[in-house]
């Protein structure tokens, strides 16, 4: 069914919502609406945070149950699996194709003119404890069409409902329904339309409605994402302070262009060198040892460039960047004839034992370093400096 106007969806929908919010009521739930929504034609698209419970899908009973965008893994929760009867968009996190199909999707039908329905989405991506909001997911923003923010809150001097990232909480939920009653608050805003800028950049136009959106609801905002989640996961394997993992990964990744899997393999070498230090932090005693170098002037100054804040310690963010930054260059041809260049001193368009020896002690601050087996190898008749440094 793909046209929202046809008489028999609309009374489908009129009929699920009233039972939806029958459902909600026999729970205890006491629902205040604040603002009015406005139709798909003026805003296609439906942003809600923060995103905190399953409990939150009564924001889609209250929208008019509009199409939402889901995880897969939703449609088996018995309570939620009426989610299927509003032809969502689901995406999966197991399949790499899924992102791109799922913005594909997102696009197709906001600039349908009204014929699907308005689509809900928790740009989130992930539940939280409603402290703040995290980075917005771009999906619901690349389309560039105006989007109405929907801010929730549960205003109950006992906070049962929040199951933030790590899940379904059957204790919470007996807790829940144990209540004579729970509230909640759901608040449309006024749509906000993206500047010409914010079509072209996806990113600018979530951090506009973000910034809106936690200003309604009195809460800073944080560049977390879901993937800081799963690398404190990691962290806490890896007998690493949970709080190792929170690296503000989305923001570092657009930085540098690093994938998830790299930066949790970065994770393991860093616990490999921080689980004995108090805290998961790195200080210039473990940085040496871990080279198997001297402290000396030379280590401190490479210690200092990981050493983003100046504390005298690296911790797993810093140890990313610096990796990244200081010992993974591209060997680009322009960076290996500088290199090159740093080693022919008289500029003579050779570079001789002791210009190569001298140049390496300097950069590594070892007095005693043996580099003639290593010079041999690139002083062949066949090989020159770029070719052995690629």
């Amino acid at each position: 069914i793909h046209d929202a106007k046809q008489p028999q969806v609309f009374m489908c929908r009129r009929v699920m919502a009233f039972l939806g919010r029958s459902y909600y009521f026999f729970m205890g739930f006491r629902v205040v609406v604040k603002g009015q929504q406005v139709s798909s034609t003026e805003a296609p698209i439906l942003v809600v945070a923060p995103h905190s419970t399953f409990f939150d899908g009564i924001v889609c009973i209250v929208a008019g149950l509009p199409s939402t965008v889901s995880r897969t893994e939703n449609l088996a929760t018995p309570i939620f699996g009426f989610v299927r009867c509003l032809q969502p968009v689901l995406v999966s996190r197991q399949d790499p194709d899924s992102r791109k199909n799922t913005i594909m999707e997102i696009d197709s039908r906001a600039k349908s003119g009204g014929r699907w329905p308005q689509i809900l989405v928790f740009p989130e991506g992930t539940c939280t404890n409603r402290s703040c909001l995290i980075t917005f997911k771009q999906g619901a923003f690349i389309p560039g069409v105006p989007v109405q923010p929907v801010v929730m809150r549960y205003p109950n001097r006992l906070d049962t409902v929040t199951w933030t990232w790590q899940g379904f909480s059957s204790t919470l939920l007996l807790l829940t329904l144990s209540q004579l009653y729970t509230n909640v608050e759901i608040e449309f805003l006024p749509p906000v339309t993206p500047t010409e800028e914010e079509k072209k950049r996806p990113v600018l136009f979530a951090r506009t409605v973000r910034n809106v959106m936690a200003q309604a609801l009195g809460v800073p905002v944080t560049d977390h994402t879901y993937e800081d989640c799963r690398l404190m996961i990691s962290a806490g394997e890896l007998t690493l302070p949970m709080e190792a993992g929170l690296v503000e990964f989305t923001k570092i990744s657009q930085k540098l262009d690093l994938k998830w899997d790299n930066v949790k393999k970065e994770l393991e070498g860093f616990a490999a060198v921080a689980c004995s230090c108090k805290g998961g932090r790195i200080n210039i005693q473990e940085f040496a040892s871990f080279l198997k170098l001297p402290i000396s002037p030379a280590l401190q100054e490479l210690f200092a460039l990981f050493d983003r804040d100046g504390d005298g310690t690296i911790d797993f963010r810093e140890y990313v960047i610096g990796v990244t930054i200081l010992c993974r260059p591209a060997n680009t041809e322009e960076v290996l004839r500088t290199a090159f260049q740093l080693f022919d001193t008289d500029e003579d368009q050779r570079i001789t034992h002791e210009e190569f020896s001298s140049m390496l002690r300097s950069a590594l601050g070892v007095c005693d370093l043996n580099v003639s087996k290593l010079f041999k190898e690139i002083d062949t008749d066949s090989s020159e400096f770029i070719t052995f440094c690629k």
